[in-house]
Order: C-alpha cells, then structure tokens, then sequence
C-alpha cells in the first residue's frame, strides 16, 4: 500500500484529513511502465486517475488535419496528476499519454475515489476545485501547442 506520506505530496490531496489519506491509498496502487508505453489512449473510457512518482509522461492529441499527434503537455515533475478525465464526464481520455520514459506511476480507480469524496464532501470540494486548476492549465497548453501548428 502506499505510504500517506507520499499521497500528501500530490497537491491534489495536500492538507486532506489523515484518515482519508489512508482511504485513498488503500484503493491505490503502484504500477511501472517503460518508454513507449502508453498510459491510455485519446477516446478510451476514463476508469482511473493517474500520478507520477517518477519518469516522464507526453500528452497527446490527434488533429483531423495532420497526420501525427501533437504533444500539448509533459508531466515530468514527481507528484503530479494527469487522466483527469476519469473523475469528469463523460469519462473518456480527451489526450493520449505517452511514456517518454520509464515512469513510475500512482493509480487510482476512479468510482470507489468519487465515493469517498461524496463521503467528505469539504475534503472532496478541495479536491474537486484542485482538478479544475488541473483541467484550467491543460487546456491553456492544448490551445498554445494547437496555434504553434497553425
């Protein structure tokens, strides 16, 4: 299981309750990926929230008018969070996410995470305003890396 320690360095659970912490990080577990592989892919059903312990992780968008995915985000920093899109409908991944390379990486299945949340519903409107900065910033990089391919 992992260590509530580290879950408190994500800053989407900074400053949430101990015992909550504890919730979360049973239905948590740590998965290793390699360079190359793929996370998830764009349009596939949402079912987990993800988080980087280590490596790196390339977010990718198709386009209709080219060929190639465009890069519009990396997650390369320790704690932080991506695959926001398996706590918002309609659930699907709106990017694809890449291993750049080998990457350590928190998961979090989302249904039995949206319960606790509705169980503490302060902690879980924190929760839910931190995703929405989250989603906020994603968006400010989609739309900077889709005009540079303009």
């Amino acid at each position: 299981m992992i260590d509530t320690n580290i879950l408190s360095q994500f800053s989407l659970f900074n400053e949430l309750p101990e015992n909550l912490l504890k919730e979360i990080a049973a239905i948590s577990k740590e998965i290793s990926a390699k360079q190359g592989d793929f996370v998830f892919r764009e349009g596939e059903k949402a079912d987990k929230l993800h988080f980087l312990l280590n490596g790196s992780i390339a977010l990718r968008v198709k386009l209709t008018s080219r060929p190639d995915s465009v890069t519009v985000s990396f997650v390369s920093s320790p704690f932080q969070s991506f695959g926001w899109s398996g706590v918002v409908p309609p659930y699907h991944y709106t990017s694809s996410a890449e291993c750049e390379e080998d990457s350590n990486l928190l998961i979090i299945p989302s249904e039995p995470f949206m319960k606790l949340l509705e169980q503490n519903p302060e902690s879980g409107f924190k929760v839910m305003q931190r995703i929405t900065v989250i989603i906020a910033d994603r968006l400010r990089n989609s739309r900077q890396a889709l005009l540079k391919t303009i």
